[in-house]
Order: C-alpha cells, then structure tokens, then sequence
C-alpha cells in the first residue's frame, strides 16, 4: 500500500504538469516513460524512482532537485549564509573544526530568532543605559 510521500509527489508532478498546460500523455512522452505508469504515479499508486523523477522533471522543465525533496529523497536544506561558506572553504581548519564552528554558529542563529519574538523586547545599549 502507497505511503503519505507517494501520494503527495504524484499529487505535486500532476499540479506541475497543469500549471505548465500539458496533458498527461504529453509528459509522458517528454520524460520517456508510459502513460499508464505515469497516470499511476499521479494517483498515488506507484513510487518512481530517481531516475524518474528526473525525467519527469526534465519533461516538466523543473529542477529535479524538487521532486526529490517533494518525494522525500533529499532533505530540503536552507542554502548556506556567508558564514557558513566561510567556515566549509577554509582550508587551515580541520573538518572537526569546520563543525565545531558551524554548530556554535547556527546556536547562535538559533537563539537571535528565539530572542526576536514579539515578546522579547530590545534590550537597551549599555549607553543608553548610562544616559
């Protein structure tokens, strides 16, 4: 029986094909795979592999990257800040403490979001404070 993923990647590959205006066979001959077995994807039916989904998506013109993500074969992961592209190229640092520095990092990101709620307030500068 056909689990959550497999319905929701067939149901996002039949929302792509109408947003681009093409029939289903349409896409089935661009991506190079049946009509019947693409009609089974879209319904839930059938789980398509990577290689699949990387036709399809060629046929639908989209980056694979998001089906993959959409049928849960690749996390989907926030592009990189500065920092942290900082961090991965230095090459005087040793992979232990590339992580090091990218797990104190993100804790601090973490903590500035927490921080930034409607109900913490600003605290004062400590000139502000002296005034």
């Amino acid at each position: 029986m056909a689990g959550p993923k497999v319905g929701s990647i067939g149901e996002y590959i039949r929302e792509q094909r109408q947003r681009a205006k093409i029939s289903l066979r349409q896409l089935a001959e661009q991506a190079g795979v049946s009509n019947p077995y693409l009609s089974q994807i879209e319904r839930g039916l059938r789980k398509p592999s990577a290689e699949i989904l990387q036709q399809i998506a060629k046929g639908l013109r989209i980056s694979a990257e998001a089906l993959y993500i959409q049928a849960g074969i690749l996390e989907h992961r926030e592009a990189d800040t500065d920092v942290q592209t900082a961090i991965r190229a230095d090459i005087s640092l040793s992979e232990r403490q590339k992580q090091v520095l990218l797990d104190i990092y993100e804790s601090f990101r973490r903590e500035n979001a927490a921080d930034t709620g409607p109900e913490h307030e600003a605290l004062p500068d400590r000139e502000d404070q002296e005034r």
